[in-house]
């Protein structure tokens, strides 16, 4: 089997969840061993830090202790999950990862990419997706979507401009990262790009 890393990446109402957890069904129907987790969260302790940064009653957490707390996390979600899965063969697909914390905390907290990744590189141990679906979809379209859905958290308080700053971010990443970033079309319908990312991930498992 081949270990391969694939990250989610997008803003809220992007659709990511959606397109991680088919892919990996379809990657189970397929034979291979997977290991589908999220961030933050994924293990006991990552949770635990979810439940601080999404939840609406810190309203008060402030933009450093946030990219600390989302650092934490990836350590843990590293050396517990992600890394045990790929030393034994697996596949593992990440609902966000360090791409994540550049975008929302390097520019929409304006805190800086590269304050970010500094912070980030002993969490890391030089882990990185060997391929990152960009879920694009707008700030208007995803506001929009997640407004359908009952579960508000403290991100999704967040105003528009500080989203402006994600969206902006994550594009550059893509551009920055063109051997790993797949942006995908999330105006499409969830068929159409579940298909497109299953004809990438086929290319990766075929090299």
């Amino acid at each position: 089997m081949k270990a391969l890393f694939i990250s989610f990446e997008g803003l809220e109402g992007s659709g990511k969840s959606t397109q991680a957890g088919l892919l990996g069904s379809k990657l189970k129907e397929e034979g291979y061993e997977i290991v589908v987790t999220r961030e933050p969260g994924g293990t006991r302790i990552g949770e635990a830090i979810r439940d601080i940064t999404h939840g609406k009653e810190n309203v008060d957490l402030t933009a450093v202790a946030e990219a600390y707390l989302m650092a934490a996390s990836r350590a843990q979600h590293v050396r517990e999950i992600i890394k045990p899965a790929l030393d034994a063969g697996k596949i593992v697909i990440a609902d966000r990862y360090i791409d994540s914390s550049l975008a929302y905390q390097g520019y929409g907290r304006q805190l800086g990419e590269e304050v970010i990744e500094k912070l980030n590189n002993l969490a890391l141990e030089n882990l990185t997706p060997n391929l990152t679906f960009f879920l694009d979809v707008s700030v208007e379209i995803g506001f929009s979507r997640r407004n359908h859905s009952e579960k508000i958290d403290r991100l999704d308080l967040q105003q528009k401009d500080f989203y402006d700053r994600v969206y902006r971010g994550y594009k550059k990443l893509a551009d920055k990262y063109k051997t790993r970033f797949i942006t995908i079309d999330s105006n499409k319908s969830i068929k159409e790009d579940a298909r497109e990312i299953w004809q990438e991930v086929r290319k990766s498992l075929a090299k």
